[in-house]
């Protein structure tokens, strides 16, 4: 089968490779689409702790080929998203419920063969059928997926005012669902109209441009939104320059949402005595946790839109173009379709 292969940072070639061969509680999938997103830049870098030789891709709709010996409920033909994680259930996070830090996780994509290729086996376990929502909805169901834990991690008070910063899918996606999970008002602010214009489509409350060469004119603009500050202010852009920003926008007793992912060696000032001052909480959001099935339902139900959102398809051999694409603010969300 024909593949994109990392064997280093920045190093790939589209070659052909072994077919894989499900084991017996495994199945064989033909990859349908692949979502391409800024964790996949990361690991372009060599970040985010990829092991090579490596087939990237982890965000996964497949159709079911063969199954292993000891497959129950799935069948030849069927389509599916992966959960790309597997936990070792053992280890010290896992037994703290934490299983996204697990010390033996098995990630697709990252440490384990991902989708970026014309096949791709998974566990069965970490399938679930998606017949019934079109492909370009199913397979943004593992970026969801993390947007759930984000929320949860977030546990949003009813009424909140919240703003994030950054339309790209990930803020899209959060936006939409902080929105039906509580917020009184949800706001959106970043730099591209079109994108914007999409979070208005959506149903977010407000919008709000940021110019990048000079920014103040949107900064100046949320803050008379919010003059006592917003109760939640979440980057999904991983831009330090964001960050940077957040202290001015948050009231007192708020929340900062760390949920972009900026590079490994970026570091952000935090000023250590506003935040005891005026008892404000920083979080993180690092991956999903058993998060699949609750994304597939708020997508089946509606309330999280993700139509037109896909701008962009590529077959494998222009994986190159998909890389750039993602990269370029024109792109909303870019796919690779083996």
């Amino acid at each position: 089968m024909k593949a994109v292969v990392y064997d280093g940072p920045k190093s790939f070639q589209i070659t052909s490779v072994p077919d894989p061969e499900p084991a017996s509680d495994e199945v064989l999938l033909r990859v349908v689409l692949a979502g391409v997103c800024g964790t996949d830049l990361h690991l372009h870098e060599g970040e985010f702790g990829p092991t090579y030789p490596l087939i990237p891709g982890h965000e996964i709709l497949g159709e079911v080929v063969r199954t292993g010996d000891a497959v129950t409920g799935l069948r030849p033909g069927q389509r599916v998203v992966l959960d790309n994680t597997t936990r070792c259930g053992e280890c010290a996070a896992c037994r703290r419920g934490m299983g996204h830090f697990c010390r033996n996780l098995a990630a697709q994509g990252v440490n384990r063969p991902g989708g970026f290729a014309e096949y791709v086996t998974a566990r069965a376990a970490n399938c679930f059928a998606v017949d019934d929502l079109p492909p370009e909805t199913a397979v943004l169901a593992e970026p969801l997926a993390c947007v759930v834990h984000g929320l949860d991690r977030v546990a949003l008070t009813p009424g909140s005012d919240v703003v994030v910063f950054g339309a790209g899918p990930t803020g899209l996606l959060l936006a939409q669902l902080a929105a039906h999970s509580g917020a009184g008002r949800v706001t959106v602010a970043a730099p591209t109209p079109a994108k914007l214009a999409k979070a208005a489509e959506f149903g977010v409350d407000r919008t709000v441009r940021l110019d990048r060469s000079d920014p103040s004119a949107g900064l100046a603009e949320l803050r008379a939104l919010a003059p006592e500050g917003f109760d939640v202010v979440v980057d999904a852009t991983g831009a330090v320059s964001v960050l940077e920003e957040t202290f001015g926008l948050v009231r007192e007793g708020g929340t900062i949402v760390v949920y972009g992912m900026a590079a490994e060696s970026a570091s952000w000032p935090v000023p250590a005595y506003e935040v005891f001052r005026r008892e404000l909480t920083i979080i993180g959001s690092f991956a999903q946790l058993h998060g699949i099935e609750r994304a597939l339902r708020v997508l089946r139900s509606g309330r999280v839109r993700t139509d037109g959102m896909i701008t962009h398809r590529f077959s494998l051999d222009e994986y190159p173009d998909a890389l750039a694409a993602v990269a370029d603010s024109s792109c909303l969300k870019a796919v690779l379709a083996p």
